[in-house]
């Protein structure tokens, strides 16, 4: 199926893009309690396609095949399905050419979703309850990371910042994309709390840090080209 490219947002990835809790803007979906917070995007209902999606209790969205890959992180409730329940916490990934029924219960779910960004030769589908997966020491004292995925030069993973630590300034090859679970992340250009989300291109370069409250992000790197 191809993709309808009628709308693009965020669409050029050569681009730095931050967006912010104070800058989301909710929208309907097709579906009667389903809102979306559309990220980047490139194309209508079928799009490659970055969003936060909120559920209300007891809604449900149509089945639907995954025709270039879902990749989701539970950040708020119980996300369900035909499969299972999946608490705040949950990464999954559904590749291309799996599909199903998203059911939500009592709690509601919002989650963070990417869509139609599967190589075809990645197969791989599971889910990892992020709560019970272990920590690495990271490259610097005071980061843990929790790798969730890796295929070809992808890679994501969860980084747990204690207070007052700083990374090396670094070059992000094949760029990176942050999405700040809590706390509040840093670098030189800027502070984002939780909920903010960081797309920076091929080659681009920073130096994070926290101060005292610390933070948790999700991270994908090596994916933009």
């Amino acid at each position: 199926m191809a993709i309808n490219t009628s709308i693009e947002l965020n669409a050029n990835f050569s681009q730095r893009v931050v967006i912010k809790p104070d800058d989301y803007i909710w929208e309907a979906s097709p579906m009667p309690g389903v809102e979306r917070m559309k990220l980047d995007r490139i194309g209508d209902e079928v799009a490659r396609a970055t969003s936060l999606v909120r559920y209300a209790p007891n809604s449900r969205f149509s089945e639907h095949e995954h025709v270039g890959g879902e990749e989701i992180f539970v950040l708020d409730g119980v996300f369900g399905d035909e499969h299972g329940s999946y608490p705040a916490g949950t990464y999954i990934r559904n590749p291309i050419g799996t599909k199903h029924q998203p059911i939500i219960g009592d709690e509601g779910a919002t989650i963070f979703v990417k869509l139609h960004q599967f190589s075809p030769q990645d197969h791989s589908q599971f889910t990892l309850d992020t709560h019970a997966a272990p920590w690495r020491p990271g490259l610097v004292d005071g980061l843990t990371v929790m790798p969730l995925h890796q295929y070809e030069a992808e890679n994501v993973a969860l980084v747990s910042w204690a207070p007052n630590t700083r990374f090396n300034p670094h070059k992000h090859w094949g760029g990176e994309e942050i999405l700040v679970l809590n706390g509040t992340f840093y670098d030189e250009y800027d502070s984002y709390p939780a909920g903010s989300w960081l797309r920076s291109p091929h080659m681009s370069e920073h130096c994070p840090y926290t101060k005292d409250d610390g933070a948790m992000i999700y991270v994908k790197v090596g994916h933009l080209g």
